[in-house]
């Protein structure tokens, strides 16, 4: 079943389009690991946040892809930016309207 993971990560002021930047590198890895899909966003009215959206083929798959080299190193790199103020929530897909019943 789908996994999601919805988050918030808070970054320093000024270092929002860093954190961004960072987290929209290119990274095959996440795909091979079962991730479906990986959104980063901003908004004006919240400008030390990141917004970001993942969806992956289980939790399992993200749990693992949070030891892959690449995926570590990225994280160690955006870690210095960010504030500590961090939100989200995780659940399981049960459907959607864009995509046939499984």
């Amino acid at each position: 079943m789908t996994f999601a993971n919805v988050g918030t990560l808070g970054v320093a002021p000024g270092a929002r389009d860093q954190v961004v930047a960072i987290l929209t590198r290119s990274n095959p890895e996440m795909e091979q690991a079962g991730c479906l899909l990986y959104e980063v966003g901003t908004s004006e009215e919240h400008p030390d946040t990141v917004f970001v959206m993942e969806l992956w083929s289980s939790a399992e798959a993200h749990r693992k892809s949070l030891e892959l080299p690449s995926v570590r190193a990225l994280i160690e790199e955006a870690m210095p930016l960010l504030s500590g103020e961090m939100d989200g929530d995780q659940f399981q897909v049960l459907g959607s309207p864009l995509r046939p019943s499984h």
